[in-house]
């Protein structure tokens, strides 16, 4: 006997009959209810609506220890597919057991095969490469997960602009972390951010010269005031030095004379004035080397402190 002769093929397990048997208002017809609606079947009437799904809200992954969540993981641009991609696990299933050599094998040939079918086009593929480079040169920096992902949103932006055609996507992505940290006023420089970078200086400054002047970043001026710390941390002075630099920073940007100058170098000067005040020992080449500039600098900038507030 044939498996139709058995079951009716039109049977919707969301489809219920009405069990009370009442009738259409308008045709006397056969009334019929699913999930959503209660509707005639003969003249295709809508008696009722049921919009509101009572079922629960939340997910339960069946661990005992974890609370139940409303939603799964939240979307974040560090992904070139915002993490909505299905994760492939290796030697233990979702309970903790470890898995057969055969099952292993069987997944080490999913994850193949969605390595190879995860991208749609070259533009994706470009994509998720230069993410993953703005997020290894983030982690490296030890950036907040909220510079990350503006860093990656620069990143993105760029690529839609058509700033990638002619340059490299290690320096853009190098271009776009160094974007962020100016934009929230963190006092890595350039040089930072080349040391971890698979570019050229070169390339990466011209990237970022590029970045800046296509979108309109709101980069504010770096001021020495906020290398100071940076550089007393560095070097391990006192706090009473950190202090009076700061102050010594702050006075000279209120009288505008640190316009025009390079900030890590009057930021080394202040410390090596504060040092001089207070009688703490620093030399200038331990401040240059930490400020990457050059002593002369240094002595030229604490010259004019000295002139001017000393």
């Amino acid at each position: 006997m044939a498996i139709s002769d058995i079951y009716e093929t039109t049977f919707d397990e969301d489809v219920q009959p009405d069990k009370q048997g009442s009738q259409c208002p308008e045709c006397n017809g056969h009334v019929t209810t699913n999930t959503v609606e209660t509707v005639c079947d003969d003249c295709g009437l809508i008696i009722d609506e049921q919009p509101i799904d009572h079922g629960p809200e939340w997910r339960d992954y069946g661990d005992a220890e974890s609370n139940p969540e409303r939603t799964g993981a939240p979307l974040t641009p560090a992904r070139h597919d915002r993490g909505l991609s299905t994760t492939i696990g290796r030697n233990t299933d979702a309970n903790g057991n470890t898995l057969s050599g055969d099952k292993r094998r069987q997944l080490h040939r999913l994850r193949r095969e969605q390595r190879r079918g995860r991208w749609r086009s070259k533009w994706e593929q470009n994509l998720a490469h230069g993410l993953g480079e703005v997020r290894r040169i983030a982690s490296c920096l030890e950036l907040g997960e909220g510079v990350r992902n503006q860093a990656c949103q620069l990143f993105r932006s760029a690529q839609d602009e058509d700033l990638l055609r002619g340059r490299s996507i290690d320096s853009m992505a190098a271009a776009s972390v160094y974007g962020a940290s100016r934009c929230n006023e963190l006092t890595w420089t350039v040089d930072d951010v080349e040391e971890y970078a698979r570019c050229e200086f070169s390339s990466l400054r011209n990237a970022y010269k590029v970045l800046n002047r296509e979108l309109n970043l709101p980069t504010p001026p770096m001021q020495p005031a906020a290398f100071v710390g940076r550089f007393a941390s560095a070097l391990e002075l006192p706090d009473r030095v950190r202090r009076q630099a700061e102050q010594f920073a702050e006075v000279a940007e209120r009288d505008g004379v640190v316009t025009g100058v390079q900030p890590t170098g009057f930021a080394a000067a202040c410390l090596y004035t504060a040092a001089q005040e207070t009688g703490c020992y620093v030399t200038q080449t331990d401040l240059a080397k930490v400020a990457d500039t050059t002593p002369v600098t240094i002595r030229t900038h604490h010259n004019t402190l000295v002139e001017r507030y000393c």
